[in-house]
C-alpha cells in the first residue's frame, strides 16, 4: 500500500501542472481537480474507494466533453487527472499496459502543457523532464518491475514511453 499510495501521489503532482490550462478553458468545471485532490489524499493516506474511482470517472467524462467542445488541451488535462486518480489501482500483474498507471498522468499533461503552448514539443519535452527529476526511488523501483511501456498511443505514448525510458535508465 506504501507503494500504491507514493506512485498516486507522483502521479497527482505530474497531472496537476496542467490543472490551471483546463480550468482556464472549462471554468466551473471541478471534476478533474476534484479527481486529482482524491489521488493526492489517497497518497497522503485516504482509503481507496469508491470514491476515488467515481472521481477518475468524472475526470474522464471532463476529458470527453472538452474532447467534444474541441478543447484539445482540456481533455488532455483532465485525461492527466483521470490518470492520477486511476494510479491507485496499479495492479500487480506484470504487463507493460500496468506503467500507463504509473506514467499515463504525466504525458498527458505533457501534451496537454504542448497543445497549450502552440503545439511545441519542446514544452511536453520540458514536463516530461520536470516528471522524471520528481520521480521518487520507490516510483523507479514500482516502474521497473513492469515490462517496457507499450507501444502505440500516438503523441501521448510517444511522451510516456520518453519517461520510462528514462525513468529506467535513472540509479
Amino acid at each position: 500500500m506504501h507503494e500504491l499510495r507514493e506512485v498516486a501521489g507522483y502521479a497527482a503532482t505530474c497531472a496537476r501542472a496542467a490543472l490551471a490550462l483546463f480550468e482556464r478553458e472549462r471554468p466551473g468545471d471541478e471534476r478533474p481537480r476534484v479527481a486529482i485532490e482524491a489521488a493526492q489524499a489517497f497518497a497522503e493516506g485516504a482509503a481507496r474507494s469508491k470514491v476515488l474511482r467515481d472521481a477518475a470517472w468524472a475526470a474522464q467524462r471532463a476529458a470527453q466533453a472538452a474532447r467534444d467542445a474541441g478543447q484539445a488541451a482540456a481533455s488532455d488535462a483532465a485525461r492527466a487527472a483521470l490518470a492520477a486518480a486511476g494510479a491507485a489501482f496499479l495492479h500487480p500483474l506484470a504487463k507493460a499496459t500496468q506503467v500507463k498507471h504509473i506514467l499515463s498522468s504525466a504525458a498527458h499533461a505533457a501534451r496537454a502543457l504542448e497543445l497549450g503552448g502552440g503545439d511545441n514539443p519542446a514544452v511536453g519535452a520540458d514536463h516530461i523532464e520536470r516528471c522524471r527529476a520528481l520521480a521518487s526511488p520507490v516510483v523507479v523501483d514500482v516502474l521497473k518491475r513492469y515490462p517496457d511501456a507499450p507501444a502505440g498511443g500516438g503523441r501521448v505514448g510517444e511522451l510516456l514511453r520518453e519517461l520510462d525510458v528514462a525513468l529506467r535508465r535513472q540509479d
